[in-house]
């Protein structure tokens, strides 16, 4: 499973979930001369290193059967880490469910009310649940669900389904947008203290593993605390920066990252924005500048807005995330601080009622502790 990226003729991503300390020692120092880095003929060109993250399938000695086996070990480290992260939620909904199950002989009405004060306190919120135990219904209406076992398949069906189905609006995938148009360029927008900055770094670093050259734009110039925060993230992942002084107009400052990015050939550029307030009126405005902006240096830009919402908050971030997409065209969620709550169910909501898809998870405090969001991972792990 990768993590980002366009490239996918040359490379087979592998290390989904190594931990930082392994990873480190296999990058190749860059200050090499020409001279140094080209082998002479009579020395064995070593395999090339495209990044800790990505091995060229050109020259690698692994066979097809090694790489596959790889592949496999780091979906199982990757599953068994969202399972950790999630676990919290898992005991919230699995205990009430599994309460409700309990003392059951039948499937009930009254089993049903229960249930539906399980799954709304798992902030999968009242729309969603009541479209759940629609279907449902509807399903032992006629005779498909007759016990408990078949219940609980029908609600996790039902849950996986609306996942999936968010995933058909938005952009679920960055594949979509053809490598020849560069930068790809991400807008993070979010109200302040939900985990933006740690996204934004985390995301660099990612991204930036995957061989992907990356730049991040300091537009939030409203808080000053928040460029010295990036400035942070910057440097421990490598990362370029590009920011001005308090107060200056963030179009400006996304303009010339823009042309900063496009001259080193950047493949992506992450923007940081203003994270006042859901319903200030002036974030509209802005944000809608610099859409224009993005829009006349690069086609499409940005080709992402992603909306970072902390699963803490529950239903409050939904109502965020309702009344950004109203104004910022969000295109996708990251949530942050999913293994710090028992509500997570709120990605469901979230996917449920507003069509949008979950694009990563934060699951922890660590760099690499930001995922891809997986659906059946998920959903699976909320009940198994």
């Amino acid at each position: 499973m990768a993590f980002w990226r366009r490239k996918k003729d040359d490379f087979v991503s592998l290390g989904l979930s190594r931990g930082a300390e392994k990873r480190t020692t296999e990058v190749q120092p860059e200050s090499k001369t020409e001279t140094e880095a080209t082998p002479s003929a009579a020395e064995p060109a070593e395999n090339p290193v495209r990044s800790p993250w990505q091995t060229s399938v050109l020259g690698l000695n692994l066979s097809i059967e090694d790489l596959q086996a790889q592949e496999a070990a780091l979906e199982q480290e990757f599953s068994a880490r969202f399972r950790r992260a999630v676990a919290a939620t898992r005991e919230s909904l699995s205990e009430k469910i599994d309460t409700v199950f309990a003392g059951a002989k039948q499937i009930d009405a009254a089993l049903l009310d229960e249930l539906e004060e399980a799954l709304i306190a798992a902030d999968i919120g009242v729309p969603t649940t009541m479209h759940v135990l629609e279907t449902v219904r509807r399903g032992i209406s006629r005779k498909e669900i007759d016990d408990i076992a078949k219940l609980k398949q029908a609600i996790k069906s039902e849950l996986l389904s609306i996942l999936n189905a968010s995933e058909q609006n938005g952009v679920a995938s960055e594949a979509s947008v053809p490598e020849s148009i560069a930068p790809y360029v991400m807008m993070i927008v979010g109200v302040n203290g939900v985990g933006k900055t740690t996204t934004i770094g985390k995301l660099a670093q990612r991204i930036k593993a995957e061989g992907n050259d990356v730049l991040i734009c300091a537009a939030d110039t409203f808080r000053a605390a928040a460029s010295d925060q990036l400035a942070i993230w910057a440097e421990r992942t490598g990362v370029p920066l590009i920011q001005q002084k308090q107060g200056t107009d963030p179009a400006a400052v996304l303009f010339d990252s823009m042309k900063a990015a496009k001259a080193r050939g950047s493949d992506v550029l992450i923007v940081d924005t203003a994270g006042r307030l859901h319903n200030k009126s002036n974030l509209m405005a802005e944000l809608e500048k610099m859409k224009r902006v993005a829009g006349r240096e690069v086609e499409g830009a940005p080709h992402e807005t992603l909306l970072v919402v902390d699963a803490v908050t529950g239903q409050n971030g939904l109502e965020q995330a309702r009344q950004f997409l109203k104004i910022a065209g969000v295109t996708g969620i990251v949530l942050t601080k999913l293994d710090g709550t028992a509500k997570g169910g709120i990605a469901v909501a979230i996917a449920k009622e507003l069509g949008l898809p979950i694009r990563y998870a934060g699951i922890g405090e660590k760099v690499d502790d930001l995922v891809v969001f997986d659906p059946e991972v998920y959903v699976n792990s909320l009940f198994n």
